[in-house]
């Protein structure tokens, strides 16, 4: 467990693509419970949530996370994040990115914003994309644990 926002160890790169979207929702809830951030009832929200809003953000990057309801499944502030070498489905969008995120209180506000200002510039999306390990992603997106 870790007492970092995004440690390396919640960074997976995964060769092709997810089933669908919900499976990949569940992947990057996964890594929240593993990393000690979510109980496994926060991935159902998780999912929950999905259908009634999208999440999807704009170049390539959905932020899946719980309901209002959920917030009591946080244990501590938390992000996840899944790269796939092929687009999901995600509605009529593409996916490349998935970020799973939980945040004790208003905390997730703060972390959203981080997120949002690096993936809003094409050229760290372009780093994200080639960047070969888990090392390499967390660097580009040290500043989340700021």
């Amino acid at each position: 467990m870790s007492d970092q926002i995004l440690a390396p160890s919640d960074i997976r790169l995964v060769a092709g693509d997810a089933p669908d979207r919900d499976a990949a929702i569940r992947a990057a809830g996964a890594i929240l419970v593993e990393s000690g951030a979510v109980t496994p009832a926060y991935v159902e929200a998780m999912i929950e949530r999905e259908g009634s809003v999208s999440t999807f953000m704009g170049n390539f990057l959905a932020i899946p996370h719980g309901t209002n309801e959920a917030k009591g499944e946080i244990q501590r502030s938390a992000l996840s994040f899944v790269r796939y070498d092929e687009p999901i489905a995600w509605g009529s969008e593409e996916v490349r990115f998935v970020v799973g995120i939980a945040g004790i209180e208003d905390e997730h506000l703060e972390i959203l914003s981080k997120i949002a200002i690096i993936f809003s510039d094409d050229d760290e999306v372009q780093k994200l994309l080639s960047a070969p390990d888990a090392a390499a992603i967390a660097a580009i997106l040290a500043e989340v644990n700021e």
